[in-house]
């Protein structure tokens, strides 16, 4: 699953169409690139730090707790919309051909995302600021999961919390708009989503996710950790539950009423080119969503096969769907309590720890802690999440947690998935803030799913079932391309895309329902992933083809890695690049 992001600053970005992604030929003299270098610097330097400022950047660990939550009300939005613009016109007269090489890739990085804003402002993506993944009012739980260092951090919270009720009525305000135009998501994805509301409504404030902070405060003296405790306790109580109570009578008397009955992202206003418009966010592709529902058929074939031999292997001797019916039942290949679910996910991890250093050069300096995700969030969640600092694990409803299935589900979410790659894009302080916090989901979901398939040749899957569930992983990805597209493209049920994954897939029945939620709800999010792996493994084939001995596998990971989140146009140049200078990646010291 994705990543942890940020609403509106850690986005996924798109490459339009660029005339041209690798570094071309610069016949200008230094003292022009210098200038044309400088202009451009100053362009994304600026926008970037204004880009901090209107959005709540909390969910980044290594950004400061805010004192505030953004403004999204119509004008604050019209405002972005025409900040975006300017900047699109600047960068247009920037003669990218005088950018010295590495500004190129910069200009190729940033200008796609400026595109991504500017089209999400102008199909105005903030009336719909809740699905049933995501929602902004769990956004913010996230800073409450932070670690809190000063006295400043706590201050910052709760001048935080006591924007909640404003903020919360601007959200409204949007919604009701979105509302009057019929662009809401569907109705039966939001059905029974408000326990992540009601989980504060009916809570204590000091048994509230917004006092978790206050639980431990450690190097704050005693006297101000009481005077601090009891402030927030009267925001939560005073402010913060009665913003949420309020918004839970929206979103049961109002919202949920008042949602589309249809599913399709064509049914939305402008629809049709609005999905083109999110195919190209989330994929970095141009593509007809025809061409990618006949690609996600194929795939799904050729997998199948694939589980079909593994089957073979465990010696069943019945048909496929008896065999997804007997994984389903069979209690060896479930966890019996929470710990020993987090705790196999544990050794999961530490096991890649012992094999890391064989395929990759850089390793991140950040660790990651294994948390169970939070039961608000967690009977509509996805089986575990990671990011920097955190991979959740999702605990709840035990037997429809597979152990089969975990290996690939904690290579895709810890290391050297999420919890590995985004640090390192971090870590990387010489690249330009828009590239060490920005998050693209072709490029992260593609590389994540590429360790699930890197764990076979990593011999991380010890039994025919944890291939098989590899597998299952994989060809999970490949039918979200012909369940998103049949849904938001070709007038798909909900129940043709149930079926089509029960058909398939080895998932529990609970993960295919809360699945096929999250695609009719967020069009286009789910097309990034096999996208992104089928582009980093035709980068690693043609690597592998033209050097021949001399491919190195830790200097190919290393040279993806050093890119942070890119488009995929851009990362396909760089791997052209890397074979050009013989497979030497950026750390040769390391090979």
């Amino acid at each position: 699953m994705h990543a942890l992001v940020a609403r509106g600053l850690m986005i996924t970005m798109t490459v339009a169409a660029m005339s041209a992604c690798s570094p071309g030929s610069n016949q200008q003299s230094p003292s022009q690139q210098n200038e044309t270098d400088a202009r451009l610097r100053a362009i994304y330097s600026t926008e970037w730090k204004w880009r901090e400022d209107q959005f709540a950047a909390d969910e980044d660990t290594q950004k400061p707790i805010l004192d505030h939550l953004p403004r999204v009300d119509p004008a604050a939005q019209e405002a972005r919309l025409h900040y975006w613009e300017d900047v699109l016109r600047k960068l247009d007269a920037i003669p990218r051909a005088e950018l010295s090489p590495p500004e190129q890739i910069n200009f190729d990085i940033y200008r796609p995302q400026i595109e991504v804003l500017i089209a999400n402002q102008r199909f105005r993506d903030f009336e719909m600021p809740a699905n049933s993944d995501t929602t902004f009012w769990t956004d913010i739980g996230y800073t409450a999961r932070r670690t809190f260092r000063t006295v400043h951090d706590y201050k910052n919270w709760i001048a935080q919390m006591r924007d909640i009720p404003r903020y919360f009525r601007e959200q409204m305000d949007e919604m009701r708009a979105g509302m009057k135009r019929g662009f809401t998501p569907p109705r039966v994805t939001m059905q029974g989503r408000d326990g992540s509301l009601t989980a504060v409504t009916n809570a204590t404030p000091e048994a509230s996710l917004f006092y978790a902070p206050f639980k431990e405060m450690p190097g704050v003296p005693a006297a101000q950790q009481a005077k601090l405790r009891a402030e927030a306790v009267n925001t939560i109580r005073d402010g913060v539950q009665p913003a949420y109570v309020e918004l839970l009578k929206f979103m049961r008397t109002e919202y949920v009423p008042g949602l589309r009955t249809t599913l399709a992202a064509q049914d939305l206003p402008d629809g049709k080119a609005f999905y083109r418009a999110k195919i190209r966010e989330f994929t970095t592709l141009d593509m007809e969503p025809e061409a990618i529902h006949s690609l996600g058929l194929a795939e799904v074939a050729r997998l199948h096969e694939e589980m079909l031999g593994v089957m073979r292997e465990t010696g069943f001797q019945g048909d496929f769907p008896a065999f997804l019916e007997s994984l389903r039942s069979d209690p060896r290949f479930y966890a019996k309590t929470q710990d020993e679910l987090l705790m196999r996910a544990a050794w999961i991890a530490k096991k890649f720890d012992g094999k890391a250093a064989q395929y990759f050069g850089y390793l991140p300096r950040a660790r990651f802690a294994i948390k169970p995700v939070p039961d608000d969030l967690a009977p509509f969640y996805t089986a575990g999440r990671g990011g920097p600092g955190v991979y959740l694990v999702n605990t709840y409803d035990l037997p429809n947690r597979p152990l089969y299935n975990l290996t690939a589900l904690t290579l895709h979410e810890s290391a050297p998935g999420h919890a590995f790659q985004m640090p390192i894009a971090m870590e990387h302080k010489g690249q330009p803030e828009f590239r060490q916090h920005t998050y693209i989901s072709a490029y992260g979901e593609g590389w994540a799913l590429y360790c699930e398939s890197l764990g076979v040749e990593m011999g991380m899957y010890e039994t025919p079932y944890d291939r098989f569930g590899m597998l299952g992983y994989q060809i999970w990805r490949a039918a979200r391309l012909v369940v998103d597209t049949g849904v938001h493209a070709q007038g798909w049920t909900r129940e043709q895309a149930l079926a089509y994954l029960r058909q398939y897939t080895a998932l529990p029945e609970h993960e295919i329902e809360t699945e096929v939620d999250r695609y009719i709800a967020w069009p286009a999010q789910a097309l990034s992933y096999y996208l992104g792996e089928k582009a980093l493994l035709r980068v690693r084939a043609n690597a592998e083809q033209a050097l021949g001995e001399r491919f190195n596998i830790r200097a190919f990971h290393d040279a993806v890695l050093e890119l942070g989140s890119v488009p995929l146009p851009v990362l396909e140049s760089h791997i052209t690049r890397f074979i050009a200078g013989g497979g030497t990646g950026p750390y040769p010291d390391m090979e």
